[in-house]
């Protein structure tokens, strides 16, 4: 199934082309107009945030990075949306820079377990995991124990510290969260 990824991609496109057409309360084209449909200019705008999540949960992690920098301009750089931003640079591979944008926002925000969470992500992906076993015990002990994710995290933390001299190079999947109900699952490619 090599062209999953373009077909899911042409997919999302086409609905945004078709989500962008019914936004258009009114159409003052004549019929037979070549043009595309104009936008009306009092209409709402859906969420940058909304719009970014959904495209994390189909794995277009560029187009997410891109809604949530536009929802930047909209919010300011509040601790959501700097965990938003972390989330799309780390699923992008960029370690350095979610690191910096989920430190960020526990700054901001520093009794929020899901940026606990991610941030912990990142630490243990940079390969620090007692560094990330203290980010885990903490976001766990701010959520008081209540997301799985959580846990998991902090089991996977702590089994890896615990076997970092007999490490056979086990990849572990550790989950990233959000506000909400939505989880995400990061995997190393093992091709």
């Amino acid at each position: 199934m090599p062209f999953r990824g373009p077909l899911i991609r042409a997919a999302c496109a086409v609905s945004c082309v078709l989500a962008l057409t019914a936004c258009a309360e009114k159409d003052t084209r004549p019929p037979d107009s070549p043009f595309a449909p104009t936008l009306d200019p009092d209409g709402e705008a859906v969420d940058g945030l909304i719009v970014g999540h959904r495209l994390m949960e189909a794995g277009e992690y560029n187009m997410a990075l891109e809604s949530f920098i536009r929802a930047a301009a909209s919010h300011g750089l509040t601790a959501e949306v700097l965990v938003a931003l972390g989330s799309a640079n780390l699923s992008l591979g960029r370690l350095n820079q979610s690191e910096k944008l989920l430190r960020r926002a526990i700054e901001l925000e520093p009794d929020w377990p899901e940026a606990w969470n991610n941030l912990g992500v990142v630490v243990m992906e940079r390969n620090k995991p007692s560094e990330a076993v203290q980010i885990f015990r903490r976001a766990y002990a701010l959520d008081n124990g209540e997301s799985d994710s959580i846990r998991d995290n902090l089991r996977l933390a702590l089994a890896k510290l615990d076997n970092r001299v007999y490490d056979n190079g086990q990849q572990e999947d550790f989950k990233l969260v959000r506000r909400g109900s939505g989880s995400y699952l990061i995997r190393r490619n093992t091709e």
